[in-house]
């Protein structure tokens, strides 16, 4: 996939104010919508929803606070894959919440709990991806290494929290 900051036109941070990516989404939605390029030369029309195309796969890339850290990662030669080795303590800590969760099958209140400390631990590694990027300069490579075990880490959450919402239904 190409730059999805570079394709919305946005700088490459993990923090954006609320709604400025949806609003930059639907600036570039509304400019390359194919009404607009109806009269067009068919090539034109062709690289207008092409492009169209792109700015809808970045917006899904970047709305999305685990892709949008991993777009980061990506923007500096670092990737996260299904088959990397997760630390032994977070292993252990998601095979107890899952533990947590399988128990509490019938007490919602409970699930609601187990979430509330899952989000509290998504909120932490989400503020240590945020400090490698959204400063001024680039990341050195302690931030790069520490945004990377984050991300790691949001992963084994956000799985969590979909067998979490899928208790819940």
């Amino acid at each position: 996939m190409t730059d999805p900051f570079a394709t919305l036109g946005v700088p490459a941070r993990f923090t954006f104010a609320p709604g400025d990516l949806e609003q930059r989404h639907r600036d570039l939605s509304r400019a390359l919508h194919p009404d607009r390029h109806v009269h067009s030369p068919p090539g034109e029309r062709r690289m207008a929803l092409e492009r169209a195309v792109s700015v809808n796969d970045a917006f899904r890339a970047l709305r999305d606070p685990l892709s949008r850290a991993q777009a980061l990662l990506a923007l500096h030669g670092l990737s996260v894959q299904e088959g990397d080795r997760a630390p032994a303590a977070l292993l252990m800590e998601v095979m107890e919440l899952r533990e947590d969760l399988d128990a509490a099958r019938a007490k919602p209140a409970r699930i609601a709990a187990l979430r509330e400390t899952v989000a509290a631990r998504v909120a932490a590694e989400e503020s240590v991806v945020a400090r490698a990027f959204d400063r001024e300069g680039a990341p050195d490579a302690r931030d790069l290494a520490q945004a990377r075990d984050a991300v790691v880490k949001l992963r084994y959450f956000r799985r969590f929290q979909e067998e979490a919402d899928a208790m819940e239904e």
